[in-house]
């Protein structure tokens, strides 16, 4: 079996916990709970035949993304940048963070989550900026911890991508 660490980066209260929280165990919770400093969970899935253990690391929300430590983001294999789409603000979190991700380890696969897609009316993130982000070569995801949207897709294409296809 294959074990691969991805780190789960974004401002505060995008939604990582919730997310991973929906991937590993099917559940979602209105209850907001804070991280404090990294919550690590494992799922294994199959992927192309292959066999693979994630190590999700589901960091502390960052509004100042130097906080991030360095050390926690070392030795992944993947990350997953969250925004949450009622708050633009998140999404230039999000920027900073993978910028942060590669000045310190190089350029490993990632994917953007925007989260919340159960509210897209209430979305403060513009439909040009996301599409702008795709078209840089970005892989984006529209997600919704609560309704479970696009999160097994995130997480599988991610996982696909760090197995080198």
């Amino acid at each position: 079996m294959v074990r691969k660490k991805i780190c789960l980066l974004g401002a505060f209260a995008v939604g990582k916990t919730s997310l991973v929280q929906r991937f590993v165990k099917s559940i979602f919770s209105e209850k907001y709970l804070t991280t404090l400093g990294v919550k690590i969970d494992k799922k294994s899935l199959v992927i192309n035949d292959q066999n693979v253990e994630l190590i999700l690391w589901d960091l502390a929300g960052e509004d100042e993304f130097m906080k991030v430590r360095s050390s926690y983001i070392r030795g992944s294999s993947g990350v997953l940048l969250v925004a949450d789409g009622t708050r633009a603000e998140t999404l230039d979190t999000a920027l900073a963070l993978q910028e942060k991700v590669e000045d310190e380890i190089g350029r490993v696969p990632f994917a953007l989550l925007i989260n919340k897609a159960d509210l897209t009316v209430e979305w403060d993130i513009e439909r040009r900026e996301i599409a702008r982000l795709a078209e840089r070569g970005w892989t984006v995801f529209e997600t919704s911890a609560k309704t479970g949207k696009g999160v097994e897709d995130a997480f599988g294409a991610l996982t696909a991508e760090m197995l080198g296809g």
